[in-house]
């Protein structure tokens, strides 16, 4: 999300807690996308981040999928210390891979402060890194991914495809009451992708489709969000759907829930909390790590678009412990997609997200302690 993330939109709390929110700039309705100017970092704002998904394909049949995402977490507008070590701003970074097949799933984390430029993000190009983890816009209009750590990473080019989705109206994603509680927030929804990717050691050619969530703001959430459940997929009709829902801590879902629909034809239809069901099947991993219990198979609903889907996972152990950098502990993962769409049937992949069930994200997101 991805928001998180997203989202992953995640962020840890005692970076959140430093400073006013009215220091950095809010996201505001009537906010005009350029690209690929918002590709670029906007140190304006408090909390950004760039967030990769994708399922992929080896040559031996093996399929493989993967998460990257850049955190922007800002601190300190403008420091007293003029010292280059003065903390403007800090940059976590996730990396994981998952593989069904071998019951795998292995991911690693970055924390860096800015000022050194040992991280960092250029406002003038897409350019992020965390040390040597880099995520960035080619000449040739591409993306380039590049992770290694340990055995583990990807090595990634990745084709914009369709043009960028705008999710939310007016040019603003709602996440709560608040008229600040809101980002700018775009999709690049179907990523044609080659490389590599790098598992205990492996070194393995892939190719696929990926999935890009963009987001910036100020804050997000609100006290009494405790997390959420997101899905990004891709159907093998062309169309594509981002969804989610923001569950509240008394376990209603909160009004703000949304998502949004780009038909094969490029058309968008941006969805309302009203225009849609998102329920639990039954399917649920208990982490052995967390001890948090996450539902795994998922139905969802658009009644007006006449599209009824379930959502399964080759992979019930995808959860991420990040204690080394943003603090939160959620379920991210590659899914499969069936049911029907319009009358027909529907099929395809796509990614989840599910934050909230090993601890809230409300205080994190919210800019509270």
């Amino acid at each position: 999300m991805a928001f998180v993330a997203a989202i992953a939109c995640l962020t840890m709390a005692t970076a959140a807690a430093q400073g006013p929110a009215t220091e950095w700039r809010q996201a505001q309705a009537g906010y005009t996308f350029e690209f690929p100017r918002d590709h670029a970092a906007h140190p304006e704002f408090k909390i950004e981040w760039w967030y990769y998904t994708g399922n992929l394909d080896a040559a031996d049949g093996r399929r493989f999928g993967y998460q990257v995402t850049f955190f922007r977490v800002g601190i300190d507008p403008a420091p007293a210390n003029p010292s280059r070590w003065a903390v403007r701003d800090l940059y976590m970074t996730h990396v994981a891979v998952s593989d069904p097949a071998g019951r795998r799933y292995r991911y690693a984390e970055r924390l860096n402060r800015g000022g050194p430029g040992i991280a960092g993000a250029a406002t003038d190009r897409y350019h992020v890194w965390n040390d040597d983890w880099t995520a960035s816009l080619a000449p040739d209009g591409r993306h380039v991914v590049r992770l290694l750590e340990d055995g583990l990473g990807v090595d990634l080019t990745l084709d914009e495809g369709r043009p960028p989705t705008i999710n939310g109206r007016g040019g603003i994603s709602q996440k709560g009451a608040a008229a600040g509680n809101a980002s700018h927030y775009y999709s690049l929804t179907r990523m044609p992708t080659r490389g590599t990717i790098t598992l205990d050691g492996e070194v393995i050619a892939v190719t696929g489709q990926s999935w890009m969530d963009r987001e910036f703001g100020t804050s997000f959430l609100e006290p009494d969000q405790q997390g959420w459940d997101w899905f990004a997929l891709q159907l093998a009709d062309g169309s594509d759907l981002m969804i989610y829902q923001l569950r509240r801590g008394d376990g209603s879902r909160d009004p703000h829930s949304s998502g949004t629909l780009t038909r094969a034809d490029g058309r968008v239809v941006t969805l309302r909390a009203a225009d849609f069901t998102l329920t639990p099947t039954g399917p649920v991993f208990r982490s052995p790590t967390s001890g948090a219990t996450y539902p795994i198979g998922w139905r969802i609903a658009i009644p007006a678009e006449q599209i009824v889907l379930t959502v399964t996972t080759p992979l019930d152990a995808q959860e991420l412990n990040t204690a080394e950098s943003t603090g939160v502990t959620y379920w991210e993962g590659l899914v499969d997609v069936t049911g029907e769409a319009r009358g027909r049937p529907a099929m395809g992949r796509g990614y989840l997200e599910m934050t909230g069930y090993a601890g809230s994200m409300g205080r994190v997101l919210s800019g509270e302690g």
